[in-house]
């Protein structure tokens, strides 16, 4: 019996070798800080509707409890582009969350300004906006959630698979709102508390 052996994979285009830990600690370093990065990247029309739903987004007091209870440093990256409705919507959830947590060390990097990065940041085979990557604090990956969570799935289900990306002009319902808040929080305090429970960071970091 002759034996029968696949072709080759064929490469993906952009993409290599993951990046090391350096690497993505040195990507980090050239990130910006949430208004920084707005400063650069927005145009005044897409500053105001960042804006808009920074101040829609509301933070509940327990939540607000619950990441001030945040103890270890947990870097978080965010692929991002200014001109998307996505991550008009939630990318200032983001911000409310660091605002509340010293814990956490967020940063912003255009979608466009470091392919090599956003080669690996791929959802479903595309490259969508936000993603976040929560890094431990030597910059070893947690985990890569993006491009919109399961409340904002169901709600675009729902209505039979809207756009792909929202313009970001029509705001979302203020339950709407509240729901995709919970679910972020919820990817944040999980890598929280993988962190926290990490023997390894323990061992190098000490008790947390």
């Amino acid at each position: 019996m002759t034996a029968v052996v696949p072709p080759p994979a064929t490469p993906i285009p952009g993409a290599g070798a993951p990046p090391t830990a350096e690497a993505w600690a040195a990507a980090f370093a050239a990130a910006l800080p949430y208004r920084d990065y707005l400063d650069r990247h927005a145009t005044p029309d897409q500053r105001a509707r960042w804006d808009a739903s920074h101040d829609r987004i509301a933070v509940t007091a327990d939540q607000k409890r619950l990441l001030a209870g945040f103890v270890r440093r947990m870097p978080v990256l965010v692929l991002s582009g200014a001109w998307c409705g996505d991550c008009v919507n939630q990318c200032p959830i983001f911000a409310r969350f660091a605002a509340a947590a010293p814990a956490i060390d967020l940063r912003f990097l255009d979608r466009d300004a470091r392919p090599d990065i956003a080669a690996h940041l791929k959802v479903c085979g595309g490259q969508r906006v936000p993603v976040a990557a929560f890094f431990s604090e030597d910059f070893t990956p947690v985990l890569f959630y993006g491009d919109r969570t399961l409340s904002a799935y169901r709600a675009a289900a729902a209505a039979q698979f809207g756009a792909g990306c929202a313009t970001g002009i029509v705001p979302p319902a203020a339950d709407a709102v509240a729901a995709v808040t919970a679910d972020w929080l919820d990817q944040f305090e999980r890598v929280q508390l993988i962190l926290r429970l990490s023997g390894r960071l323990r061992e190098l970091h000490g008790e947390a």
